[in-house]
């Protein structure tokens, strides 16, 4: 029999917040003592808990005793080596990180929504300025390492673009839209029943939760400080059973994708939208609530990281990661990099350029698709294909065109929506890998 590692000194960690992340991470401290021991080199000391309510239910593991509601008295601890937050929100988190940071604590969170806020961009500044840790490897992809990978694995690669699925809720809406032929509103409810969306799911489904996660990894890829509102966001709300009918036929499916990536010398274009996404490439096969990174280096070429993306028990899992890094940098009196540039040109949205599938609900008569494709001429729009279905009276075009200005293809739809025979404008989406 082996005995008990010994380390020379114990470290004492305040956890703030304890649903399910807080509980399933409070667990592997308990159970995994010996092994984050030897991980670590300190043994970890759970100094106490911070919670909204002490009689709320919660699982026997959890001890009663270290529970409080003070949480900026627990904060304040002089005897606290390491801070956990996991509130989530703006505040009081963001309150209480900063204390936590000036008093000179290293900082653990999974708060993306604080991280991606002008606020998260001044706490990064303060953790610089007092020479401690603010690590948030569970605050973009759960499990997935992905912040370790690109800060340490790939810190010595120039990276040109990292283009991900970091929203579980939606990727598995688009996954049941597309291998089943069902409505946006029929898999939502689904979705809902299985708790994998909110009963307000507009975070994830109109694209906040993924931009946020694209503003940290603007930070991490590229050093950046980027916020959520500085993102180009756009939801999968819009998006109809005929464009997922459509993606299929032409050999691509519909992904929700968070992409960060450079612009000449010192630019960035930071976005989360829908696009079609060609069967070929790695993300297409990425269903459910899964998550995965696609990076794209100088060096490295192309890897991919794929996973679970959230839950407690993963996202706990990448806490206790981030708990190790803080506190062997604590012991070696050093910290892990961090994001430290303004971007000097975040390109505008305009400016943007991708191939684009539209599809028009028009009339159905001679000359229509004269009118409509010299529509996408005058504005400098070039067509790839067009595919055209009839009904009575009507009938659906859908094109694709070319790589194009994003503002030439919003010109080109606010000169098809002055037509009289363009009923309607449907489903508009980019394309990955178009020319």
């Amino acid at each position: 029999m082996t005995s008990a590692p010994t380390t020379s000194r114990d470290v004492r960690v305040a956890i703030l917040g304890c649903g399910n992340v807080g509980a399933a991470l409070v667990g592997i401290v308990q159970d995994r003592a010996d092994a984050l021991a030897v991980q670590s080199g300190a043994r970890f000391t759970i100094a106490g808990i911070a919670v909204h309510d002490l009689d709320a239910p919660r699982p026997a593991h959890v001890p009663r005793d270290l529970l409080t509601a003070d949480a900026a008295g627990l904060v304040a601890d002089r005897d606290v080596d390491i801070v956990v937050e996991l509130i989530g929100g703006l505040e009081p988190a963001g309150s209480l990180v900063r204390a936590a940071l000036a008093a000179g604590h290293p900082v653990v969170t999974a708060n993306k929504a604080l991280l991606a806020s002008p606020d998260g961009v001044a706490l990064r500044t303060l953790a610089r300025e007092r020479g401690v840790d603010l690590l948030y490897e569970a605050a973009v992809a759960g499990a997935i390492p992905l912040v370790r990978a690109l800060r340490e694995s790939l810190t010595g690669e120039r990276i040109h673009r990292v283009m991900g699925i970091v929203n579980g809720t939606t990727n598995f809406i688009l996954t049941k839209m597309g291998e089943q032929g069902a409505d946006y509103a029929t898999v939502l409810a689904e979705a809902q029943e299985l708790g994998l969306a909110e009963r307000d799911p507009t975070a994830d489904v109109e694209g906040f939760d993924a931009a946020a996660k694209a503003a940290i990894l603007a930070g991490v890829a590229f050093g950046y400080n980027v916020s959520d509102d500085a993102v180009v966001r756009e939801g999968i709300t819009g998006i109809t059973s005929s464009d997922v009918d459509f993606a299929r036929r032409a050999g691509y499916v519909i992904k929700l994708l968070a992409i960060v990536e450079r612009s000449g010398e010192a630019g960035l274009s930071v976005r989360v939208h829908p696009a079609l996404v060609p069967d070929a490439h790695p993300l297409a096969g990425v269903r459910g609530a899964f998550n995965a990174v696609f990076i794209e280096g100088e060096a490295a070429g192309e890897l991919m990281l794929y996973g679970q993306g959230a839950g407690g028990l993963p996202t706990a899992s990448a806490v206790v990661g981030d708990l190790i890094d803080a506190t062997r940098n604590l012991l070696a009196g050093t910290t892990a990099p961090a994001p430290d540039r303004e971007p000097a040109h975040l390109v505008p949205e305009d400016d943007l350029e991708a191939g684009f599938y539209i599809s028009l609900d028009v009339a159905d008569r001679p000359g229509v698709l004269g009118a409509v494709t010299t529509a996408f001429g005058d504005n400098g729009v070039s067509i790839r294909s067009v595919e055209q279905e009839g009904t009575s009276g009507e009938a659906r075009l859908v094109f694709v065109t070319h790589l194009a200005r994003e503002g030439d293809v919003r010109a080109t739809l606010a000169t098809l929506g002055g037509l009289d025979v363009v009923e309607r404008i449907g489903g508009v989406m980019r394309i990955v890998g178009a020319a």
